[in-house]
């Protein structure tokens, strides 16, 4: 099968995955095949190309945002048939029985197996997945709109509840790409007050269409004190841009997988019992959440299509902000 693999960590504008043909994987004991329709494009498959995350498996295919139909079931696999529609996300697996995996956080796993850097991903015609980790897609959405929500919108939900935002509330989103232009639409369908920093003329004119109370830089002030907000942007100085406009017992969540270094801060900007806190992965109930809340909103996602044999042009073209929304490969 066709598939855009990663051999040699370079940056994404020196082209670091290759098409290549490689053999198609075979479902074992538990397991369902996909056949992959599209793929979303995500910052961790940047992080990954680029070597910015510590390696895992070389060679490998990345991507875990599929959407594809299940063409083939292991023994004992339950829960889809042949034909069926299915999402892969980002979490492959867990051992299930850790201390993190007894206490609800399998997202915590010490064992944890990652779609697109443990295993093979969806940057390919075909993946294999436990499956308990795959799920049904609503026909509220289209193959290319239902990939976005598969990472930018999990893991931009359990931000949102980590960041403890709540009706009218202010929330501020620090970066407006894949994740935040769905966030947006979640927190405004719980009743927030949005405001959205970020530089791009394109991304701040998509967040007003999308409801934004107000746009603006990193660096600006807002009409109002945040009583969460959320750092989409892998900027460690943007955790202090933050802090300075949140109000005493928020909650700065940090949703990305790296960032640069936080400066050294002056204590009067977290004193007042403001809080701040990563985010790790997701869980399988964050993905079922999720999932369900996008079909009742129901979320719009804005996406840019690129063919597979274009995925090095996609993760240049995101790292570069030159996408609007989420961009998208289209593989069957």
């Amino acid at each position: 099968m066709r598939a855009m693999v990663l051999e040699t960590p370079r940056p994404a504008e020196e082209e670091p995955l290759q098409v290549r043909d490689i053999p198609e994987p075979a479902p074992g004991p538990g397991e369902i095949r996909v056949r992959v329709r599209v793929c979303g494009v995500c910052h961790t498959d940047l992080h990954i190309v680029q070597g910015e995350l510590p390696m895992h498996k070389l060679p490998v295919v990345p991507g875990h945002q599929v959407v594809g139909v299940v063409d083939a079931l292991g023994a004992g696999a339950r829960g889809f048939k042949e034909g069926d529609r299915a999402g892969v996300i980002w979490l492959h697996s867990t051992d299930g029985s850790c201390e993190y995996c007894r206490r609800g956080s399998e997202n915590l796993c010490v064992s944890a197996k990652f779609t697109g850097y443990d295993v093979n991903g969806g940057y390919s015609e075909a993946v294999v997945v436990p499956a308990d980790f795959a799920y049904p897609i609503s026909k509220t959405f289209s193959d290319e709109s239902a990939a976005p929500l598969l990472c930018a919108g999990v893991i931009g939900y359990r931000s949102l509840k980590l960041s403890g935002a709540s009706k009218s509330d202010r929330l501020g989103l620090y970066g407006f790409g894949a994740s935040a232009h769905i966030v947006l639409q979640l927190a405004r369908h719980m009743g927030c007050e949005v405001y959205v920093f970020t530089r791009a003329a394109a991304h701040r004119e998509l967040a007003m269409k999308l409801g934004a109370a107000w746009v603006g830089d990193a660096k600006d002030r807002p009409p109002h004190e945040l009583d969460a907000a959320i750092v989409f942007a892998p900027a460690g100085p943007i955790v202090l841009d933050a802090l300075r406009v949140l109000r005493k017992g928020g909650t700065v969540a940090l949703a990305g997988i790296t960032m640069t270094p936080i400066p050294e801060m002056d204590y009067s900007l977290i004193y007042g019992e403001r809080i701040v806190r990563s985010v790790a992965n997701s869980t399988r109930q964050d993905a079922r959440e999720l999932l369900e809340l996008a079909a009742e909103v129901p979320v719009r996602t804005a996406v840019t299509l690129y063919p597979l044999e274009e995925a090095n042009r996609a993760l240049a073209d995101m790292k570069h902000s030159r996408i609007e929304g989420a961009g998208v490969l289209r593989i069957g």
